[in-house]
């Protein structure tokens, strides 16, 4: 297939370095007499006969909505190499002392914990879970755990080229990579360092090892990126990307405008006067995410509606941040310390009594748009997003 203009401008930005692979399989070839079904194939038959034999979901993690939850989002720090303004003040934040962080034994302790009540999927974020010195380490611990069907991980791409290999190895399945822009200049503004070039790096790392598809997190302000987001979509024709345009969300320090939101039906309609044949694609009851393809495209984009259309109804996901709490929803300030319990000698039973007193308590959905621009909240560098 010929690419477009804008295609063939992007790839060139992209680098001619990166083997795709429309099938989304592994891009190693199978040796002579075996299978080349795609190990995503094998992995989906896996989860599906882990759900047929799965015991009653637990009630700790289960709300008075009746809503299961079984993913779970791990902060492995609070630092970063990055300053995303959407994120975090451009001097930074005040960081926890490392005394009172967890340690990676609590980190798994709690994780070991919570997949035995029935989580099966737990992402590590940041900070950037990347400069954590045992991620590996982490990783390979946790794809021990009975259960756990996906270990993801969602991080900024400045050392994911180096450590993919290793990570992969370890167990890692799913990969999230932030990208505000694919100019190199507007980066550097965006994230105030430099980087870019590691971060397509990463990328291209990530489709040669097999991910499919990569998911390539984008938060689209008005004003600074909405004139890109054509060229975010053009790069799925050719590669096998997830590009994930993300509403601009309120958080502290992060100088959150409503005027700088664009929303996600302002952002389809963009879509669709270029590309009109672009076709909803099917989702899963708890995916944050509304997701689209152009038909012969090898990748797809998703919008997350967390401003303009809340997914709270189906929310499956709880956090525990880098010194320990945990966060039943990411818009509410109300926190429970699982490292204080932890420390002063709690049992599993009394832990799962807090979780469960926790999980609840969390309410219906958040509180809309504006009210959440003018709530306390964390920043997002501190929540793990």
């Amino acid at each position: 297939m010929a690419l477009r203009p804008v295609s063939q401008k992007l790839w060139r930005v992209l680098g001619t370095g990166v083997r795709s692979c429309s099938s989304g399989a592994p891009v190693t070839q199978p040796r002579p007499g075996e299978s080349s079904q795609p190990a995503v194939e094998d992995l989906s038959r896996r989860k599906q006969s882990l759900r047929e034999q799965s015991a009653p979901f637990s009630t700790f993690l289960t709300d008075s909505f009746g809503r299961q939850h079984s993913y779970l989002r791990i902060s492995l720090t609070e630092k970063c190499n990055l300053r995303c303004q959407y994120c975090m003040p451009e001097e930074g934040v005040p960081l926890t002392p490392k005394a009172d962080l967890l340690t990676t034994e609590e980190v798994l302790a709690l994780a070991r914990l919570f997949v035995k009540e029935g989580v099966d999927k737990i992402r590590l974020t940041g900070g950037e879970p990347l400069i954590r010195p045992d991620v590996v380490d982490i990783v390979a611990q946790l794809h021990r755990l009975e259960g756990l069907r996906t270990i993801g991980v969602t991080t900024n791409g400045i050392n994911l080229a180096r450590l993919l290999p290793p990570l992969q190895k370890a167990g890692l399945n799913a990969i999230n990579i932030s990208l505000d822009t694919l100019v190199p200049a507007k980066f550097e503004f965006i994230v105030r360092r430099r980087g870019f070039h590691k971060v397509m790096e990463g990328i291209h790392k990530a489709i040669e090892l097999g991910y499919s598809p990569v998911k390539v997190n984008c938060v689209v302000m008005r004003g600074l990126n909405e004139d890109e987001l054509l060229d975010f979509v053009a790069l799925t024709e050719g590669l096998p990307l997830d590009i994930r345009f993300i509403e601009y969300m309120p958080f502290d320090g992060n100088r959150w405008n409503f005027k700088k939101m664009v929303s996600y039906k302002e952002m389809l309609d963009t879509v669709q006067q270029r590309w009109p044949e672009l076709e909803k694609l099917p989702e899963e009851e708890s995916s944050t995410a509304k997701a689209f393809k152009i038909p012969g495209f090898q990748g797809q984009i998703s919008f997350i509606t967390s401003m303009s259309e809340h997914f709270c109804g189906t929310c499956n996901r709880l956090r525990i941040t880098a010194d320990g709490n945990l966060k039943v929803c990411l818009f509410g300030s109300s926190e429970v310390s699982l490292r204080d319990l932890l420390r002063t000698g709690a049992t599993e039973e009394e832990l799962l009594r807090i979780i469960g007193a926790a999980v609840g308590r969390k309410k219906r959905q958040h509180a809309g748009m504006f009210n959440i621009s003018q709530m306390k909240n964390r920043p997002m560098i501190l929540i793990g997003g």
